[in-house]
């Protein structure tokens, strides 16, 4: 065991721990973050018809997908960190996999596309994580190009556009003919009704099975129960046996899932959804989608480096920043480039898989403050990740609105750990960040939102700058501090024409 402990890092007199505590802390990792096992495939697979028979199959990519990049993190960087099928990205995997056009952005991809575009996405991070200028990789000089305004608004956005998503699937916000968005109508107990059900039911019976997760979740988690979220989860579930919203048919192996796993598996292997789907329409279809054109992946793939990138960096120093063990004086986590590889590897596995891309988790934090400190929390994680993919009818018997409600406390979380850092300091950088972040949740979009705000920042700091450098000629003054990098202008020109050249759409 000790050898074994050693490769992942495990040191009890370093590193300050012990076997238990590392036992312990990666267990508390896994209840923390086990929700993303259903509310992937339910993201992923939101637009398609009969998506019951292809939910083993997500499932179980999202598990391997979650054991693998888990392992990684253990062996190569040993580090608390896990890994899994990331929120907000699977969404964006989700809108295109259900083929935007249903009438709404006029693109259609295919499944393979969608799959194939995250594997480039991963193929490029790995790139960007490895390849060195003056001793900073790529990762690092595009970090350190974007506007922070920008950058630190990503999460917050990020953040409001799950919980978003959580309360339609709920059915706490539904469609309204005049304001487009309405609050639920508690007193109507069956005309309202919710096509996230299977079958569909009335949207007040979700709501409150979501608001009795949500309201359990931040109960236990202020009472510092470990797990909570996946305790809060379960407990909507079992509040929604009376009312119609949890079915319990699953259990007992009816329809698409069942007990038998090597049926599941089956179901992983074969199919549109299924492993290698990334590489199913290279030869037939072509990258390039039904109404849309070759800059329309370019900034699709651009948008996920940027938000994998951004969240990556902004997790792992949230989670190991100020822990001397885990941490520099600089709140650089040790091992940094190593994490960095991993969390491009991960998504390159995932996309193959049959998965969104998948990037380290914030939950992470649990278990560091449970005392995990070595690869060890981590290995622990990754084998509870492999043992639920024993398990799926158990999983596929949680209702959408349960699930649902640990989207909208992710969205909580994002909010409570992010919103302090979002540059406000002046002018220019509100009024970026306020449009990154309001763009994103009001048009649906998280591209756009991401666009809009870098665009907004960096059009209004170059005229800010002209005007200042005109006034310093003038009085013979010092010359103003440049506030946009060429990073930033190139990203712009980028997200102009994807706004403005109607090819693109």
């Amino acid at each position: 065991m000790n050898k074994f402990a050693k490769l992942l890092g495990f040191d009890p007199v370093e590193k300050q721990t012990t076997v238990r505590t590392e036992i312990i802390a990666g267990i508390v990792t896994f209840l923390a973050m086990a929700y993303i096992l259903t509310v992937n495939p339910a993201q992923i697979l939101v637009g398609i018809e009969n998506s019951a028979a292809y939910w083993p199959s997500v499932f179980i990519a999202t598990a391997l997908g979650a054991v693998i990049g888990t392992l990684l993190m253990a062996f190569l960087a040993k580090m608390p960190l896990a890994q899994a099928s990331g929120m907000g990205l699977n969404s964006l995997l989700g809108g295109m996999i259900a083929m935007w056009a249903a009438g709404t952005y006029g693109v259609r991809f295919t499944i393979g596309q969608a799959f194939l575009m995250v594997l480039i996405s991963g193929v490029i991070f790995l790139a960007l994580s490895l390849i060195k200028i003056k001793g900073k990789t790529f990762r690092e000089l595009v970090f350190d190009g974007m506007p922070i305004p920008v950058r630190t608004a990503i999460s917050v956005g990020i953040g409001l556009f799950i919980a978003y998503i959580g309360f339609q699937n709920a059915g706490v916000i539904v469609h309204n003919a005049y304001t487009q968005v309405g609050f639920v109508d508690f007193t109507n107990w069956g005309d309202q009704v919710v096509n996230a059900g299977n079958p569909p039911v009335p949207a007040a019976k979700m709501a409150v099975v979501a608001v009795v997760g949500l309201f359990l979740i931040a109960i236990l988690d202020k009472l510092k129960v470990k797990g909570s979220i996946i305790f809060g989860i379960l407990g909507a579930t079992v509040v929604g046996i009376p009312l119609g919203v949890t079915n319990l048919k699953i259990l007992a192996g009816d329809g698409a899932i069942s007990w038998k796993f090597w049926e599941n598996f089956a179901n992983f292997f074969a199919g549109e959804t299924s492993v290698f789907a990334s590489f199913t329409d290279v030869f037939t279809e072509g990258l390039v989608p039904e109404g849309g054109s070759i800059f329309t992946v370019i900034m699709i793939i651009i948008t996920m480096c940027m938000i994998d990138m951004f969240d990556t960096m902004g997790t792992i120093v949230g989670c190991c920043g100020g822990n001397r063990i885990l941490s520099d004086e600089n709140n650089k986590p040790h091992n940094y480039g190593k994490i960095m590889i991993c969390d491009a590897v991960a998504t390159c596995t995932g996309a193959v898989l049959g998965t969104s891309t998948v990037t380290t988790f914030v939950e992470s934090g649990a278990g560091v403050s449970a005392g995990g400190r070595t690869g060890l929390t981590a290995f622990t994680t990754a084998c509870m990740f492999f043992l639920a993919m024993f398990a799926l009818p158990l999983f596929a018997a949680i209702p959408s609105a349960a699930a649902a409600s640990a989207l909208i406390y992710v969205g909580v979380l994002m909010m409570k750990n992010n919103v302090k850092s979002v540059d406000f300091s002046n002018a220019i950088n509100a009024t970026a960040a306020f449009l990154t972040i309001v763009v994103m949740v009001l048009s649906y979009s998280i591209t756009k939102g991401i666009g809009v705000g870098l665009v907004s920042y960096t059009l209004m700091s170059i005229v800010s700058y002209v005007i200042e450098l005109i006034k310093s000629a003038v009085k013979k003054t010092e010359k103003p501090k440049r506030e946009f990098s060429v990073v930033a202008i190139i990203v712009t020109i980028l997200f102009l024409v994807y706004f403005f050249v109607p090819v693109v759409k």
